[in-house]
């Protein structure tokens, strides 16, 4: 979580009640109460941040599928405060998430990695972003939207070379979104590969500027990542279309 959302969320008045959502892992110690997957015995992969300060206990943590499909086991607008950070970008329905959010919760704070940071080959290891994140998201005014991390990412010209997010301040590697009463957000669906393509080109483009480096550009038609894939599809295809064609014949034959 970044410091001075940190520091924020320490300072809230003492009288405030406050849900930490999927925090399972490193779980906030300002947190009354805790919703996540995994059991409160096991808390803590990354170190709790206070246990000597953890406000919430056993018996306010819930062990629950955030993503549904039943509500979460709070009742409308019971916390003053939701905290959901770096979450969304791992779940299977990061939309029923924020959806739950604002029925629980009067306002919040969430947090995610920003586009350069998950576009940008090298960050963990050999692939691009994180290997277990499954979302990009984006802040367009004052909402939030997130489009499907495809595999695609990791062809020459998809991604943004290594170390690219490290010539950014720290605070543009995040998204931090803090909410009160609405919490706008929205998956970005995309089914032509060409308004995929016109999106990422222009999200690496946006990010290479910031880093002050040329925009990554994709192969061109006719390379292994362009043409010959596409022709090697169309060549696989053939082939199923004979085999199915071979064992229709022989079917055929066996009725007669």
């Amino acid at each position: 979580m970044r410091p001075d959302a940190a520091e924020r969320i320490a300072a809230l008045p003492d009288d405030l009640v406050v849900l930490d959502v999927g925090g399972w892992a490193a779980p906030l110690w300002r947190a009354d109460w805790v919703v996540d997957l995994l059991p409160y015995e096991t808390r803590g992969l990354y170190g709790a941040a206070d246990p000597a300060r953890e406000r919430f206990t056993a018996d306010t943590w819930r062990q629950a599928d955030i993503c549904g499909p039943e509500p979460w086991p709070f009742e409308d607008g019971q916390f003053d405060v939701a905290i959901c950070s770096h979450t969304l970008e791992d779940v299977r329905d990061p939309v029923f998430v924020c959806s739950e959010l604002r029925r629980v919760s009067r306002s919040g704070y969430v947090e995610l990695p920003a586009a350069i940071e998950e576009l940008t080959f090298g960050v963990q290891g050999p692939w691009v972003g994180w290997s277990h994140h499954r979302w990009i998201g984006e802040r367009h005014g004052d909402e939030l939207v997130l489009t499907h991390k495809p595999h695609l990412l990791s062809a020459p010209g998809r991604h943004l070379p290594t170390g690219t997010h490290e010539s950014v301040p720290a605070e543009e590697r995040t998204i931090a979104f803090w909410w009160d009463g609405e919490l706008p957000v929205r998956e970005q669906v995309q089914v032509a590969a060409e308004e995929f393509d016109a999106w990422l080109g222009g999200l690496l483009a946006t990010c290479a500027a910031r880093a002050g480096i040329d925009a990554p550009e994709p192969d061109a038609p006719g390379t292994a990542s362009g043409g010959r894939v596409a022709l090697r599809q169309k060549g696989r295809l053939r082939h199923v279309r004979q085999a199915l064609g071979h064992r229709a014949s022989r079917w055929r034959g066996q009725r007669r």
